[in-house]
């Protein structure tokens, strides 16, 4: 049987570790450092991600929560220091405002490329809630001995959504911001005005050398990061940047607002 995770090697000390057998190819990061280990998302809980980190790092590990969806605290409950920015806190301690039942359905609406692990039952799949051990703003630092990261809020896909941006080795972390695939901004709690805006916001960032997303695509072009810019300004100049407008289609992205 194919194992749910794929673990694939950014550098030395860095290591995406993939679900590509759910439609959604969620990816999390682990980034080890001197005194400690930072994980960025926890996937979908599909699978026990806890299991592949330790393959990868004994170390103390710190979650960092680029945003509260489902497909991003999946293995929250697995670990003991979770981080999440001030503006989603409330959700992960309470729970997302979304039914449990709708979910579900979003989880296993296609069908799964791998074979899941054994112990999977949609049936018994439960969102994560918990007390976050250390709250974020914005450009927060992270260390983990040896390397820092930089805390960006960017919020437009969720009121708490951040980006990690590690200055030293020019690794940008985008969560739900940017990717190849469809960008979403028409949910309630979204807003595609504050997307734009965090579009722009990293787009004045100096020194990006690579961008790493939490879905589909890993090996992406930096320059994506100007396209989705000019798209969002495109839609904004024909007045069209408020929810309701449907799907807009580009080159390598869309925007559904």
């Amino acid at each position: 049987m194919e194992k749910w995770f794929t673990t694939e090697k950014i550098d030395d000390e860095t290591y995406a570790i993939s679900e590509y057998g759910h439609w959604e190819k969620v990816h999390s990061y682990l980034l080890i450092g001197k005194t400690s280990a930072l994980l960025i998302d926890t996937g979908l809980g599909i699978g026990n991600i806890k299991n592949e980190v330790d393959k990868l790092t004994k170390l103390q590990v710190v979650v960092v929560t680029t945003h509260v969806h489902w497909d991003h605290i999946g293995g929250h409950a697995l670990f003991n220091n979770i981080c999440v920015h001030k503006d989603d806190a409330g959700w992960l301690k309470k729970g997302i405002n979304v039914p449990l039942s709708i979910i579900k359905r979003s989880i296993i609406q296609e069908p799964f490329s791998k074979e899941p692990p054994i112990e999977f039952n949609i049936d018994n799949y439960n969102i994560y809630t918990g007390e976050p051990t250390r709250i974020l703003n914005d450009n927060d630092i992270i260390d983990i001995g040896s390397r820092k990261i930089r805390v960006i809020h960017t919020p437009g896909h969720s009121p708490g959504h951040i980006c990690l941006f590690e200055e030293e080795k020019g690794c940008l972390y985008t969560g739900d911001l940017v990717y190849k695939g469809t960008l979403y901004a028409f949910y309630p709690s979204t807003d595609p005005i504050l997307f734009k805006q965090s579009i722009d916001k990293i787009s004045r960032l100096k020194g990006i050398r690579k961008i790493l997303p939490s879905h589909n695509e890993l090996n992406i072009e930096v320059n994506l990061i100007s396209s989705i810019k000019n798209a969002f300004k495109e839609i904004e100049d024909k007045n069209m940047l408020k929810q309701g407008n449907g799907v807009f289609d580009f080159d390598d992205f869309k925007i559904h607002i």
